[in-house]
This record gives structure tokens, C-alpha cells and sequence, in this order.
């Protein structure tokens, strides 16, 4: 790559965070890339539809870009925030449990469901923006979406921001196995942020079929994305991150820092090397540097601002009972039952063993536990002062 990429760190605090996301947007020059005048898109983080720390994007998070955004002069007419629902989680649930509706209610702007939005096939939007020469997806044409791969029309044209967090993951690091990974899986490891973000829009309730092909899946959005939106940034919130059995089933661990992006490459790659990976070892950002795609390589990217070249959190993947057993399904010497997850019955299975789970078991016992450790911080406390719906 001819120039480095760049990536801008901003240290924060829960009296500062407001005007930490106004400084890192500005930092990174944000109103180069987006006009005033275009119809803008925050893409949320919705991984649980209930309240956990470092789950899903924070309201601190959506608070600070909306109001930068509207003291530089954009329109609330111009922002849509956007999320979609999964198998496993509901958008009306999670505008209330992550505190995302009263801030959008406050500052005027629009909220998108995307189970609401046309689909149009992804085709007949190739090359609006960018031209990837002889850049074919990977696995979502053919392997998962063999009658066609359709997009959110309402993406189509229109600029976007991301807004992860920053956190482990079962599904984006190795493979198959026992439900203890290996030493050297763990310290391969598995992230997401802002590749894995795209995820939640441009997929639809099918998307559980893509955990087969992860990191494929993975690169093959950010080509999508490179075709259909003419700019594409990330602004992580890494006040509280996740380390463990991501991304619902974690520690969480308070870190107090905020980066930002145009590279979605380079930006999970600075991530994994803050939370302890080596990101080359990562197969997405592996696949998506060999691709041309980003920068994976932490010494050829330009740190901006805070100097995070020495961080490491020593961060550890573990795959909770449900993502253990998908990968059993998916990959693993369970395999033979994967072709039952096709019908609409057998599949109701997992997505009732998920809840069972994560919302009637872990998350009143052991979650409790760690949301009210959590509470008894300054973030906690911020977060217990934002309205509920």
C-alpha cells in the first residue's frame, strides 16, 4: 500500500467521554469523508438484546457521534441509526436495554429497522463505487445465499459509520474442537469490531448459516461494502471491553479508550494487538491484507494520537456451551446433524437453546453478578443516569 493506513486513539473517562468522541471525530477529520448535505448511516452494535458491558454499543457511544454530528452542523434529517434483528435478538428490546431509544428520541434523528427495509440483489449494485478488479465473494453468492446475495436497498449510495465495541469472539477465531480451546487457539484468538460489524446489516436472520465460513464471510462484506457505500469509517468504544467467551459472555474489563478509522482492516488489526492477538494469525484480517483489502500489519499502520504500540491486555477467547456447540454442528464431529439446521423445525432447536441459555440461566446468575460489579463503577454509574425508554 502505497500510504500507510491511519488510525486515531483518544484516552477518555466517564466525565470526558462526550467531548473524547468529539476530539477523536475531529482527530480523524470525519467531515472530509462525510458531506453535510448526504443521507449518513451509524450502523449500531446489537449483540444481546439485553443490558451487558461491552456487548452492544454504548449509549455514551451513540450520544457522542450523533451530538459531534450535530454541533458540526449535519442535520438530524441526515443520521440514520440502523440496526437489524437476528435469530437471537430483537430490536425493539435492544433499543430499550442498551438505552439507545431516548437518545435518539432526544436529538431528533431517524432509527431504521432493517427487517423493514426492501432487500435488492447485490449484483446489480456491483462497481457503483469502487471497482475491485476480479474481486468475487468468497462464500455469500454461492455457498450461503445460493439463489442470490441481496442487499439493504437503503444502503445503497449512502456513506457509513460503524459503531462496535471492543470484545472477543468464539466464532471469528479458530474452528471446531472441545469446548476448551487449545492454548494456541486461545492465543490466536477471535475479535470483533469493525469487520464483524457489517455483519448485522447487510445479512439477514440466514446469517447463522455464514458461522461456517466466518472469515470468508467476513471479507466478503468489506467488498460489498467497498461497492456500495462511498465512505466507510469505524468509531470503537473500548471504555469497557470484552474478554472471554464473546461476544455475550464475558469480563468485562474497563480500558478507557476510543479509536477510530477509515481502514477496516487496520482497525481490528490495532484492536486485536491491543486485546493480546497477533492480527496476521486472525484468518479475517489475514485474508482481507493478502486481498489487497486493508492493512493487517500493525508496524505499516500510522498511529494518530495516543501512542498504543506497547498495549497489550493479554485478552483470552473462550466459546460459551451454545458456540461450542454450533461449531460442533457447523465443523465438528457433530457434523452430520448440519444438515437439519436447513429445516425451519430442527432449527427452532438452537435458537430456543440459546435463549434458554444466555437470557434464562447465565444472564441472571453469573451475568448479574459482573452487570452489578460493573454498576458500582464510573461507568456504570453513567450508564444507570441514562434514561430508559
Amino acid at each position: 500500500m502505497s500510504k500507510k493506513s491511519q488510525i486515531y486513539v483518544v484516552k477518555t473517562s466517564p466525565k470526558t467521554i462526550l467531548e473524547d468522541y468529539k476530539k477523536l471525530m475531529h482527530l480523524a477529520e470525519y467531515s472530509k469523508h462525510y458531506d453535510k448535505k448526504s443521507k449518513n448511516i451509524l450502523k449500531l452494535n446489537l449483540s444481546w438484546s439485553k443490558f451487558f458491558p461491552s456487548c452492544s454499543s454504548p449509549p455514551w457511544q451513540v450520544e457522542g457521534v450523533i451530538k459531534t454530528m450535530l454541533d458540526d452542523g449535519y442535520e438530524p434529517k441526515n443520521i440514520f441509526t440502523a440496526e437489524n434483528r437476528t435469530v437471537v435478538t430483537n430490536i425493539e428490546k435492544g433499543l430499550k436495554g442498551n438505552k439507545w431509544g431516548p437518545i435518539i428520541d432526544k436529538y431528533g434523528v431517524r432509527f431504521i429497522p432493517l427487517t423493514r427495509i426492501p432487500f435488492v440483489p447485490y449484483e446489480s449494485q456491483k462497481h457503483r463505487f469502487i471497482t475491485l478488479k476480479n474481486k468475487k465473494l468468497h462464500v455469500l453468492d454461492s455457498k450461503i445465499f445460493p439463489g442470490g446475495f441481496k442487499i439493504p436497498e437503503f444502503y445503497v449510495g449512502k456513506p457509513i459509520i460503524h459503531l462496535p465495541t471492543m470484545k472477543t469472539h468464539g466464532h471469528t477465531g479458530a474452528i471446531g474442537g472441545s469446548l476448551k480451546q487449545t492454548k494456541e487457539e486461545s492465543k490466536n484468538g477471535g475479535i470483533t469490531c469493525a469487520m464483524k460489524n457489517a455483519f448485522g446489516g447487510l445479512l439477514t436472520k440466514r446469517r447463522h448459516f455464514s458461522h461456517q465460513f466466518m472469515s470468508e464471510v467476513l471479507v466478503d462484506l468489506l467488498i460489498i461494502q467497498k461497492q456500495i457505500h462511498p465512505s466507510i469509517m469505524a468509531i470503537v468504544d473500548g471504555t469497557v471491553c470484552g474478554d472471554g467467551a464473546g461476544p455475550r459472555t464475558m469480563i468485562p474489563r474497563i480500558k478507557n479508550y476510543l479509536l477510530a478509522g477509515y481502514d477496516q482492516v487496520a482497525v481490528d488489526t490495532v484492536v486485536a494487538k491491543m486485546l493480546g492477538f497477533e492480527p496476521l494469525k486472525l484468518p479475517a484480517i489475514k485474508l482481507a491484507h493478502e486481498e489487497g483489502l486493508g492493512c493487517g500489519d500493525f508496524e505499516d499502520i500510522e498511529i494518530i494520537g495516543e501512542n498504543v504500540s506497547g498495549i497489550n491486555w493479554n485478552f483470552k477467547v473462550k466459546r460459551s456451551l451454545i458456540i461450542w456447540g454450533d461449531q460442533m454442528v457447523r465443523k465438528g464431529s457433530l457434523q452430520f446433524l448440519n444438515p437439519l439446521l436447513h429445516n425451519k423445525i430442527f432449527f427452532t432447536l438452537p435458537i430456543l437453546g440459546s435463549l434458554v441459555f444466555h437470557d434464562m440461566l447465565w444472564y441472571p446468575t453469573i451475568g448479574k453478578k459482573r452487570i452489578n460489579k460493573f454498576f458500582d463503577t464510573a461507568w456504570g454509574s453513567l450508564f444507570k443516569n441514562y434514561p430508559s425508554n
